[in-house]
């Protein structure tokens, strides 16, 4: 069977199982890209469009740290170098003695926090397994709520605060590790958010604009669109039944307040492509090869890896370069309102897979791996 056939049929065939209601799917070598789609923008809605905005959740990451490092390419950023002068609300940190513990037992820390730390997520906070697992809150966790952070929770746009309060919130609270001890997943991308913005004196949103999306021609990809005819229903399985988590006019119909680049950008499947692509040829218009290089190998050492702490299995086998992950030959990363992506390098080959079904406690839609499996295959 044709590969084209093939990833039509597996899309088509997951729309019928109901892991979705609708699916785009893209797989692109060399010059060659064929999009499959099928099902609908919502239960009982019209059909799936190729062009439609997905809410990618967390491949926003890898488009964000693609921002940051050609502003450290430009000089207006030093990798290694401590982010105070430009976030002076990490300045002069405090760390608890245990992650679950009290927010007035800590110690300093032992250096400052570099952008190197938060493109690693290994800067001293962010989300990790046991803090969901508690049986009851976490000090931090509490803290982080009640300051309207939404740092450790599913990205809710609307919600945010402006980024100077975020900060300014964020820095009220102890780091969770010592700078460069342990990987910790979410929060590094928000503050690279700020800091992105900060160092190029613009709005997050017209950095990556300038830097990522116009120079790959990603004409689609933003953090909000008015056009909602275009942005599917969103939906988690809640309970075995399918629930509507955000209405294509809801969180994502209207400009944010923060422009957080974690998680909250829209975007299509040949957007997403553009950018695997681009990774996949050695960086250019946007990186230098030797950057895209390092954005796309294992940054973190074995004593990092070893100190992930127990009941988070993102790591799980997997290298963690800069905003994105490395696994099995391949690199990429997933969303978890139900969007995939990965790039095979001996392959030259970029898959994409977006769904508007949210991830549940069986992981994603398995379409997501289905398609990546039979590209490969082939």
């Amino acid at each position: 069977m044709d590969i084209r056939e093939r990833i039509d049929g597996l899309v088509a065939e997951a729309v019928r199982e109901g892991q979705a209601p609708g699916i785009v799917a893209a797989v692109a070598t060399g010059d060659e890209i064929h999009v499959a789609r099928a099902g609908v923008m919502a239960v009982d809605g019209p059909p799936m469009r190729f062009d439609a905005l997905f809410r990618i959740a967390s491949i926003s990451k890898p488009m964000t740290a693609a921002a940051v490092l050609s502003l450290v390419q430009d000089g207006l950023l030093e990798l290694d170098g401590p982010v105070d002068a430009l976030l002076p609300e990490l300045a002069d940190r405090r760390v608890l003695r245990e992650p679950d513990g009290p927010l007035d037992d800590t110690v300093p820390a032992r250096r400052p926090v570099t952008v190197r730390d938060l493109l690693t997520f290994t800067w001293g906070f962010g989300m990790q397994g046991a803090m969901f697992a508690a049986e009851e809150p976490w000090p931090i966790v509490t803290a982080a709520q009640e300051r309207e952070l939404h740092t450790f929770e599913p990205p809710r746009p609307a919600d945010m605060l402006d980024p100077d309060t975020w900060m300014a919130r964020l820095g009220e609270l102890p780091l969770m590790a010592q700078p460069g001890e342990r990987w910790l997943y979410q929060s590094g991308a928000q503050v690279l958010s700020v800091l992105a913005s900060r160092a190029a004196e613009a709005p997050l949103d017209e950095v990556l604009r300038t830097r990522v999306f116009e120079p790959l021609g990603m004409r689609d990809t933003a953090f909000h669109s008015s056009e909602t005819d275009r942005i599917p229903t969103a939906y988690a399985r809640i309970d075995g039944e399918l629930t509507v988590t955000d209405p294509p006019d809801g969180q994502w119909s209207r400009p944010p307040a923060f422009s957080d680049g974690s998680a909250c950008l829209l975007s299509t499947a040949r957007d997403v492509v553009a950018f695997g692509r681009m990774l996949l040829r050695g960086g250019g218009p946007v990186l230098r090869p030797e950057m895209a290089a390092e954005m796309t190998r294992n940054q973190l050492t074995d004593e990092q890896r070893s100190r992930v702490w127990p009941g988070f299995d993102l790591l799980d086998g997997r290298g963690w370069g800069y905003g994105l992950s490395i696994y099995d030959g391949c690199y990429g990363w997933d969303g978890g309102l139900g969007t995939a992506w990965a790039n095979d390098p001996a392959r030259d080959l970029t898959v994409v897979v977006m769904t508007q079904r949210a991830w549940d406690e069986t992981g994603p839609p398995a379409v997501c791996a289905d398609v990546l499996a039979a590209a490969r295959a082939a």
